[in-house]
């Protein structure tokens, strides 16, 4: 059994990256030796960091429906995630699954069939996961059912999404939505009909939103805005309780939530690529700025990993200092202190990464709550 590991590169607490040995038991590091000695897993000088923690991954939308009209059982698709995500280092994850009013990927039948499988599945899953339910304010029939998740406890994160009104002006304006039509299996006029109708139902949504954020607080459930375009907009979600800012799309909204303690979450995605594929702002930017406590996975699980190790080679930060925004910053932020680093008590949640290609770092071990995932035979020295 592989309850031990040793490497002469560790990421300890105090953000010194130093020898260690690391010993855990029933799940909890045990001890953390400030030299490397035998163990069950040596791994030589390759890095040893705390496991990843996604509060945002939607990547597994592309597990459901990897091309337009062509779906895939739930249950193979959160499989599939599950071991996407541990091979690039993620440990805990939150699937941000959105609810819309439209039919197809982001509708009731499908966002039904997510929680019923995840119900089944999430003792059989290797990553810790969890739900981050993004709910489409114009999606107001929707609230009853979602307060009964709250309450059930099936909901760890709740978002507020606001991604209506564009499209609105869209339809109103005869403009294309072809993107958006694919994805919820209607023609085009039963679409922008359907688009149309939800817009009469805005003068709902400030009582519809009120009783979600209240049960949310009442029920513990982190909420958060996204994509604030305003500081008056993340006024507007703050007085609601919302404490983080899921993907500010200004510098503005997001100094505001960090000048009064509240978290910001950006892409990596942004980092890896170079900048925000919607027009928002440039990641790196922001985090030079000290705009940012958390960076997600959003659309692509592998950008999580490589995200610190661009930010340490263009000189934004010390590669500690960038794995906080993939580990301790977001648990935090999820309030999941038992985990984010490597200590006595907390999580054995740990990734071995081999940097010898700094452009292209990989997982070759994953320890998640003590119980090796991913091990790369080739990579690593086992004993006993």
């Amino acid at each position: 059994m592989i309850d031990s590991l040793t490497t002469t590169r560790c990421l300890l607490p105090d953000g010194v990256i130093a020898p260690a040995t690391i010993a855990w038991n029933a799940g909890a590091i045990g001890e953390v030796s400030g030299t490397a000695m035998a163990a069950r897993l040596d791994a030589g000088d390759m890095l040893v960091m705390p496991g990843l923690v996604d509060l945002h991954g939607d990547g597994f939308e592309r597990q459901i429906l990897p091309r337009p009209g062509v779906s895939f059982a739930m249950e193979i698709a959160l499989a599939e995630t599950d071991r996407q995500m541990l091979a690039n280092g993620i440990t805990t994850a939150f699937h941000a699954v959105t609810y819309s009013f439209e039919p197809g990927l982001r509708g009731a039948a499908t966002v039904r069939a997510f929680m019923a499988a995840m119900r089944a599945m999430r003792g059989a899953l290797g990553c810790d996961t969890r739900i981050h339910l993004r709910h489409e304010t114009y999606n107001v029939d929707a609230v009853d059912e979602i307060l009964g998740w709250i309450a059930a406890g099936e909901v760890d994160l709740l978002a507020f999404n606001d991604h209506t009104p564009p499209l609105l002006a869209k339809a109103r304006a005869g403009q294309s939505l072809l993107r958006y039509i694919e994805r919820s299996g209607l023609d085009s006029e039963a679409f922008r009909a359907l688009l149309l109708a939800a817009g009469e139902r805005e003068p709902e949504i400030p009582e519809a939103n009120r009783r979600l954020a209240d049960a949310a607080r009442m029920a513990g459930v982190r909420l958060a805005s996204h994509d604030d375009e305003t500081v008056e907009m993340r006024a507007a979600y703050r007085e609601l309780g919302c404490t983080i800012s899921d993907f500010p799309k200004a510098a503005a909204p997001a100094a505001d939530a960090r000048m009064r303690g509240e978290t910001t979450i950006l892409g990596a995605p942004n980092v890896v690529r170079g900048g925000s594929q919607s027009g928002g702002i440039t990641a790196a930017d922001a985090i030079r700025d000290g705009l940012c406590d958390a960076l997600a996975s959003d659309y692509y699980y592998p950008s999580l990993l490589q995200a610190p190790f661009r930010l340490a080679a263009e000189g934004v930060m010390p590669l500690a200092s960038a794995w906080a925004l993939v580990s301790s910053g977001p648990a935090a932020a999820a309030c999941l202190m038992d985990r984010g680093s490597i200590a006595p008590g907390k999580r054995a949640d740990l990734v071995v990464v081999d940097d010898r290609v700094p452009d292209l770092p990989r997982a070759v071990a994953v320890i998640a709550n003590g119980r090796p995932l991913l091990l790369d035979a080739g990579s690593l020295t086992m004993r006993g």
